[in-house]
Formats: structure tokens, C-alpha cells, sequence
């Protein structure tokens, strides 16, 4: 499995707590996440939102089997719509802290 941090930003302006058409659009694309996951074999492993000013931000992870079944997931109309009306999005291949230390070892 490939793990994928997704860093997203939008303005206080875009915020779906203050914002009609983003909440909107953010509901739309949580009530698929489940089903658009499963569909691609991608896991939504966890997510958290900051919106303590100043920021406005959400992190979410993912697990995908292969980076091309996470990109078809995000091919998807309702998941691209979402990220859309982020204001900048990271997409990191990570790995876990005991992953890296066992790159770091000889062989």
C-alpha cells in the first residue's frame, strides 16, 4: 500500500462553516467518499480540519494499493469539485517513522 497525505488550504471566505456553496459541495463529496474509496481500493484512513484562525486547513490520509488508483479516485467528478475550491492542495507520498528507519539500515 501506498500512504498519501493530502494538505488542503482555503480562506476563511471559502470555509464550508461560512460559505452556502462550499458546504454544499463538501457534504456532496463526503456522503461518496465511502462508496468512491471502496470503488477504487483506496482506504480513508483518517482526516482532521483546523479552522482556528488564521487557518483553514484539512489533512487527510490515505491508503491506495497503487498511486494510479488514488489519481482515478480523484478523477472522480464529486472528489475533483471538492478539492477545486481548496485554495491549495499538497498531495505526499509518506511513510511511517519505522518505515524510514528501516531504509536506514545496511543491508
Amino acid at each position: 500500500m501506498t500512504t498519501i497525505l493530502v494538505i488542503m488550504r482555503h480562506s476563511p471566505r471559502d470555509c464550508p462553516a461560512l460559505s452556502e456553496s462550499a458546504r454544499k459541495v463538501t457534504l456532496e463529496a463526503g456522503s461518496k467518499l465511502g462508496e468512491l474509496t471502496k470503488k477504487h481500493g483506496v482506504k480513508a484512513v483518517a482526516s482532521w480540519v483546523s479552522c482556528y484562525p488564521p487557518e483553514h486547513i484539512a489533512v487527510s490520509v490515505y491508503d491506495a494499493p497503487t498511486i494510479e488508483a488514488f489519481d482515478n479516485f480523484l478523477l472522480e467528478p464529486v472528489v475533483a469539485k471538492y478539492y477545486a475550491i481548496q485554495d491549495k492542495v499538497e498531495y505526499k507520498i509518506a511513510m511511517t517513522r519505522e518505515e524510514g528507519l528501516k531504509l536506514l539500515q545496511p543491508s
